[in-house]
């Protein structure tokens, strides 16, 4: 297998290093010296994952966060609906809750029924978005 050069900045020295895989192990080549590297655990880095400023994609997973009953689902499997619309009328704490779809699309997963007693955070719809991201 050929190696890859690769520059590399360490303690804010630049270095060109030569690299070459062998299974777990790399060899890096740095003037003339070799080095064999093994990094543990090294699966794919880890995405980041954290909300850039609330422009993260957002889910169509509804659920609720306080445990309540389900009064009214106001959507069935395979709906269209708009984000904001009222999915389901939910009663928490001698309170009726209207819950709003937080993304527009399509109705693809319903796990609750009207009378049913909930938990709190367990998904009690889903939402898929339309496959095309036009702004109509």
């Amino acid at each position: 297998m050929m190696g890859e050069t690769r520059k590399v900045i360490v303690n804010g020295e630049e270095f060109e290093v030569e690299l070459e895989q062998n299974g777990d192990t790399w060899t890096a080549t740095v003037g003339g010296q070799s080095f064999d590297i093994t990094v543990p655990d090294a699966g794919p880095a880890p995405k980041q994952r954290r909300a850039a400023g609330g422009k993260s994609q957002k889910s169509g997973k509804v659920n609720a966060n306080i445990p309540g009953k389900v009064v009214t689902v106001e959507v069935a499997l395979g709906d269209e609906v708009e984000e904001g619309q009222v999915v389901m009328i939910l009663e928490a704490m001698k309170m009726q809750n209207e819950i709003q779809a937080p993304i527009s699309g399509t109705v693809t997963e319903i796990h609750c029924e009207e009378g049913q007693s909930i938990e709190a955070n367990i998904p009690l719809l889903v939402i898929t978005p339309p496959e095309s991201e036009d702004e109509s």
